[in-house]
């Protein structure tokens, strides 16, 4: 019960930063792209979970890069994004960016990824709502 009631407090924190994210259609559900994934390839999308499996990395240019694992109670996806790392296990955030339900990384194909554009881990937005 304690988890359902966390989870509808995130949720509706999420829904009051989407000013936020002015040109982004509208929070999602990981499980809604997961069931309809080619609806959503290549959009812009918003959702939100929790960072767990935090990777660091390196793109071909030789810039810094990271990716993770977010998850809620009915899926999951992977988001990667440039830069230094700005999330840690465990965090609850919110994550703009553009998905893919396949790409080509040489020869493996991944599926259900995120490119993030925006990644706001909800604690450091305001810790005095999030708990």
């Amino acid at each position: 019960m304690q988890q359902y009631r966390i989870s509808i407090l995130i949720a509706l924190f999420a829904i009051s930063l989407m000013p936020l994210f002015a040109h982004a259609s509208s929070l999602l559900e990981i499980t809604e792209l997961l069931t309809h994934p080619e609806q959503y390839d290549h959009q812009e999308v918003v959702v939100t979970g929790q960072v767990t499996n935090v990777q660091l990395a390196t793109n071909r240019q030789g810039q810094p890069a990271y990716g993770f694992l977010l998850k809620d109670q009915a899926g999951m996806l992977k988001i990667i994004s440039l830069g230094q790392v700005e999330v840690r296990e465990g965090d609850q955030v919110i994550v703009e960016g553009i998905f893919s339900r396949l790409r080509q990384a040489g020869r493996t194909t991944i599926y259900n990824e995120i490119k993030a554009l925006t990644i706001k881990p909800m604690n450091r937005l305001n810790p005095d709502l999030v708990g």
